[in-house]
């Protein structure tokens, strides 16, 4: 089937279309689901589109219409409902943030193919090569918040999940063939967990989204310099939230520190930074006096990084190299073997019996009987070198 001969999707947009949608998610052992945001468009983003696909029917569904959801936060926490992403991560952190939804049985077909060794990951890539249809991502980048939505817009978007069933099945069996499923559902755990972890993380509303010290070169910086760019960091803070843009739209980190390293003094010195005309008639008076609060500011104090043990390091690169080696052997990326803070934990924790391992809170089961004689030896063979 072609994306243009796909049956138009259902726009749900009210309580009774709500409802609708809530009969038809129930009923089925797998959904597929995919989001839409608004990241570059707004300072503070948010969810605003939300696609399902069941094997009969594909739905999306507009939160900006529909002020209460709690009923559909169910079917995301209903442990017998698969819900199937592609690249979950981003998904499940902004449900979460914006809807307070704890979302169980994922399975997330990037992270799949990502266990199998395929080289493809993306979804376009994904589709075009296995199912040979075409997906334009033209609308990755759109600002979803408009409305009302093109048609090819809305388009766009029901591809994201229409096929991601089927995709998710043939997936699925080569798991199953490989012996692999075990590893893969054990990585989808273990999403849940980190996800839920980085939404609790995520700025609120009105909060500051980063910290300046967060812009590369800063921790070069002589202090005075950084006292500057600390100032022009809150101001582009500041004017990015009245404006609800991102940050980066207001100006880009590049002219933040450029503006720290020169300290420019007058609208002349300020041409010579990198920022637009435009920027310089909006926000040139204002950076000066930026400027000037950082020059007499108290200097900021550089976070330095609590010191690891050596012995600990010794242990986690003998660990690392290991699986290096080992994903090499099978065809994969490194972290599909062991997660790097799995990693961590094992270099920290020095265990020296396979019991010790299940104290590993970022290795599950399979992975603790695959590897676990492995990874016992590693940890002893480092434990013997010479410091």
């Amino acid at each position: 089937m072609q994306p243009a001969q796909l049956p138009a999707p259902q726009v749900i947009t009210d309580a009774a279309g709500l409802q609708r949608l809530l009969q038809a998610l129930r009923a089925q052992p797998a959904i597929a689901v995919d989001t839409e945001s608004n990241s570059l468009h707004a300072y503070q983003e948010r969810v605003c589109l939300l696609q399902f696909s069941t094997p009969a029917q594909d739905f999306i569904l507009d939160p900006l219409a529909l002020p209460q959801l709690d009923e559909l936060g169910a079917v995301f926490a209903d442990a017998r409902v698969q819900k199937v992403f592609h690249a979950a991560e981003y998904d499940l952190i902004c449900l979460q943030r914006d809807f307070g939804w704890s979302v169980c049985n994922v399975f997330d077909t990037m992270l799949a193919a990502r266990s199998l060794g395929w080289p493809e990951l993306g979804l376009a890539a994904l589709l075009t090569k296995r199912h040979n249809i075409p997906v334009n991502k033209r609308f990755q980048r759109a600002d979803w918040r408009v409305r009302p939505l093109p048609a090819e817009q809305l388009a766009y978007a029901q591809l994201d999940t229409h096929f991601l069933l089927q995709l998710s099945a043939d997936l699925q069996a080569e798991l199953q063939r490989h012996a692999l499923l075990p590893e893969a559902s054990e990585e989808f755990e273990r999403l849940l967990r980190s996800t839920a972890r980085a939404a609790a993380r995520a700025p609120q509303n009105g909060a500051a989204r980063g910290s300046f010290w967060q812009v590369t070169g800063a921790r070069l910086l002589a202090p005075r310099a950084a006292a500057i760019l600390q100032a022009v960091h809150t101001y582009r803070e500041d004017a990015a939230r009245k404006a609800d843009q991102p940050p980066f739209k207001i100006m880009s980190d590049q002219v933040l520190l450029a503006l720290a390293q020169q300290a420019p003094r007058n609208p002349g010195q300020l041409r010579s930074v990198g920022l637009a005309g435009s920027q310089q008639t909006q926000h040139g008076r204002a950076l000066l006096e930026a400027i000037e609060r950082g020059r007499t500011a108290k200097p900021p104090v550089l976070p330095v990084p609590a010191r690891t043990d050596p012995r600990v390091l010794v242990r986690y690169d003998a660990l690392h190299n290991w699986r290096k080696a080992r994903a090499k052997t099978r065809g994969v990326e490194s972290d599909v073997i062991v997660a790097r803070e799995a990693l961590w934990e094992i270099a920290i924790s020095n265990p020296n019996a396979e019991a010790d391992l299940e104290a590993v809170t970022e290795m599950g089961p399979w992975r603790r009987a695959a590897y676990a004689s492995e990874l016992l030896g590693v940890v002893q063979r480092a434990n013997a070198t010479p410091q």
